[in-house]
């Protein structure tokens, strides 16, 4: 019975990561280009250390960080994280801060309504009249806003470490060695892989359709985006269609099997590792 084998590109790391870099830096963001999160990955100087060990250090830091509930534990593994990502691992500043632009909103917009509350009395440490009501917050809801936010953005700094120097055929195949169900993998490969195919769709028709003044105004905004949500309707179909079909070329049989590249751990990894680790716990005990 033959089954569908998905290499994750392996050719050499090096020249394919500076194939990567030059792509993303010739494309630039001039044309409202997006690129892959894989890209990053593949381009990552820390790509080639053992996906299970850098699945595992994200998982423990991001457990740390919700258990301990610490604030100075948090600001550690922000900045320790960042290190791996952009020291370490190769990643522009520029690069790094925007794609956290997204979950940096996110946890402003949810933390805000926790230090934030509103009442017809005059009521807390600080409030401000609107009119019809009050606006008000204490030192106390202040603190644990903060604490919250510094605490979320740490846990999502540890994984986007992992996301952005372990290509997502080597997560899958982690998860894989965790005994997930079969289906779960395989459709979180489907659709992962599919939002990339649908965004690079999606980039093709605006850059066109700004080509063309879609966007010159508010009214011809509003039209343009009907267009190209309706037009992504249709030629999502078709993209399953061929999808599909590419892998049934590939004797699809309802297997998917992901080759990876062996990568040992090594010593000197797993002691840093369990320093960063003990480091963190004793923080937690000192500032407790």
């Amino acid at each position: 019975m033959s089954t569908v084998i998905l290499k994750s590109g392996h050719r050499d790391g090096h020249t394919l990561g500076d194939e990567i870099n030059h792509r993303h830096h010739k494309i630039g963001h001039k044309h409202g280009e997006g690129s892959s999160i894989d890209a990053y990955a593949y381009s990552s100087k820390i790509r080639d250390w053992n996906p299970a060990f850098k699945v595992s250090l994200s998982l423990l830091t991001l457990i740390l960080c919700i258990v301990l509930n610490n604030p100075y534990v948090s600001v550690a593994v922000i900045i320790a994280m960042a290190y791996l990502t952009i020291i370490v691992g190769g990643l522009s500043i520029q690069a790094y801060l925007s794609i956290l632009t997204i979950p940096i909103f996110f946890i402003l917009l949810g933390t805000f309504t926790i230090g934030i509350d509103f009442s017809t009395q005059p009521i807390g440490q600080y409030h401000l009249y609107l009119g019809l009501f009050y606006v008000f917050t204490s030192q106390a809801k202040l603190k644990m806003m903060v604490f919250l936010m510094v605490k979320v953005f740490a846990a999502i700094s540890a994984m986007e470490m992992m996301t952005l120097s372990t290509p997502s055929s080597e997560i899958i195949s982690v998860i894989q060695r965790a005994h997930v169900p079969k289906l779960i993998i395989e459709l979180t490969n489907l659709i992962y892989r599919y939002i990339f195919i649908l965004f690079d769709v999606n980039i093709k028709m605006r850059n066109s359709a700004d080509s063309r003044l879609g966007f010159c105004d508010v009214k011809t905004s509003w039209k343009t985006f009907g267009n190209i949500a309706s037009n992504m309707l249709i030629v999502s179909f078709k993209k399953a269609d061929a999808y599909y079909n590419a892998m049934e070329a590939r004797c699809y049989d309802g297997d998917l099997i992901f080759l990876e590249e062996v990568k040992k751990v090594k010593p000197i990894q797993i002691a840093k590792a369990a320093v960063f680790i003990i480091f963190l716990i004793l923080l937690w005990g000192f500032t407790r």
